[in-house]
């Protein structure tokens, strides 16, 4: 009785083949670029100018086209990127800096521009206020005055 070997299957063509290789590399780099931050994006970017110039030219249009440019996109370490969100989401602003002069000089400014807002928003509601009196007081002096109808084409047609 013979037995017949069994072999590990072959791997399959494309996602563990030679170019799958190749795409599982670039996107390790570009993870680690990512990780890394802005400046190591743009260190890429010039030394592949400086080894062969299509490769810097391949990097300036990936860096546009997949928006790593942009401020919101990337740049800097997830932990910076997860503060400057919070700061915009948030109101984190208004948490402790850890120096007193500072924290002291916010609070006031806050509460100073808080006051200011106040008295603006009433001003306005004061300045309404008026034009809605005078508007009225002009209605009821035309009314008083039994301020005739305006014609109409119709009104004119029939005399």
């Amino acid at each position: 009785m013979t037995t017949t070997p069994v072999y590990p299957p072959a791997p399959a063509r494309g996602a563990s083949g030679l170019l799958g290789g190749v795409t599982a590399r670039l996107r390790s780099v570009e993870a680690w670029l990512d990780a890394k931050g802005r400046y190591a994006w743009i260190t890429a970017m010039v030394l592949g100018f400086i080894a062969f110039w299509p490769i810097g030219l391949f990097l300036v249009a990936y860096i546009t086209f997949t928006n790593r440019w942009s401020k919101s996109a990337m740049f800097g370490t997830p932990a910076t990127r997860s503060a400057a969100r919070d700061w915009a989401t948030t109101g984190t602003v208004l948490r402790p800096s850890g120096n007193t002069a500072f924290d002291a000089y916010k609070a006031e400014t806050l509460r100073r521009l808080e006051e200011e807002q106040q008295a603006f928003e009433a001003f306005l509601e004061r300045l309404r206020a008026a034009k809605d009196k005078s508007e009225f007081d002009a209605f009821m002096e035309d009314r008083s005055r039994g301020a005739k109808p305006v014609a109409t084409e119709d009104t004119r047609s029939e005399t």
